[in-house]
């Protein structure tokens, strides 16, 4: 791991949200911002692992929210035309993007 990987990791988990919902809804990016914040929630999945946190883990593929299936459910929840529906959806592929990011970074695969 190198010094900045922690830095882009949880810079890009707590600002992205952010400049997303800037991006995309402009009149609204604050509420968007803390909507695609949220989706960090589905980190909770962290804590049905043993051990909860393992350096030399990668979350995608391993974790229940952090799978295919969830990403699926998450690309579809895109289709619905409720805004704030689609900012947690996006919120979440965000992350799983981060989460991935970080495994390859780590050549931990992903």
């Amino acid at each position: 791991m190198t010094p900045l990987q922690p830095l882009l990791h949880y810079g890009a988990h707590f600002l992205g949200p952010f400049v997303i919902g800037w991006l995309v809804w402009r009149e609204r990016w604050k509420q968007a911002g803390l909507l695609i914040l949220a989706a960090n929630l589905i980190d909770l999945d962290h804590l049905l692992a043993d051990p909860i946190f393992d350096p030399d883990r990668c979350s995608i593929g391993f974790h229940l929210l952090h799978g295919w299936e969830a990403t699926i459910a998450f690309i579809l929840t895109l289709a619905i035309p409720v805004w704030w529906v689609r900012a947690l959806g996006i919120g979440a592929l965000w992350h799983l993007a981060i989460d991935w990011s970080d495994c390859w970074m780590q050549g931990l695969g992903g």
